[in-house]
């Protein structure tokens, strides 16, 4: 089986390395993903050369610098997001992929990549509980709503009561 992770940095990574492990058993694939929504002041300052990162170069004749930029901001940000959940399938000899991408509408970047990789299975967090009315406008939900393949939402681990 063919598994897409989508996460925000909240799922729990040993229940997600669990499942997936089984779920995506020898000849299967998994893809760790993230989705970036840049916000637009951001990327205006990389075009408009006010923002550079600290061991960039002094130079700023270079057109595709903000493009560059951009996309290493995100691998960077994906990267550090995806790590606990990485780390985890690893510890259990699951190969993964990474892909970071930013859009828009995160939902949309999910189910597309899904498609694009052949994935059979999303699986993602839900961070609201799953029968409150606030939880049909999450990212996870929509993604339920829109997708045409399944979609296992895994909770964030419950918490102690006080």
């Amino acid at each position: 089986m063919n598994v897409l992770i989508a996460t925000a940095g909240v799922l729990p990574p040993g229940p997600v390395a669990d499942f997936v492990e089984l779920l995506a058993a020898p000849p299967g694939k998994v893809t760790v993903m993230n989705v970036t929504q840049a916000p637009a002041e951001f990327l205006d300052e990389l075009e408009d050369d006010s923002w550079q990162p600290f061991d960039a170069p002094a130079s700023r004749s270079d057109p595709d610098r903000a493009t560059r930029e951009a996309d290493r901001y995100i691998q960077e940000r994906g990267s550090k997001i995806v790590a606990p959940v990485v780390a985890a399938l690893k510890l259990r000899d699951v190969v993964t992929a990474t892909l970071f991408v930013e859009a828009e509408d995160v939902a949309q970047a999910i189910i597309d990549t899904a498609e694009r990789i052949g994935a059979d299975a999303i699986v993602m967090g839900a961070t609201r509980r799953l029968f409150n009315e606030m939880s049909w406008t999450s990212v996870s939900m929509t993604v339920v709503a829109r997708a045409s393949l399944p979609v296992l939402l895994i909770p964030e681990p419950a918490q102690p009561d006080n």
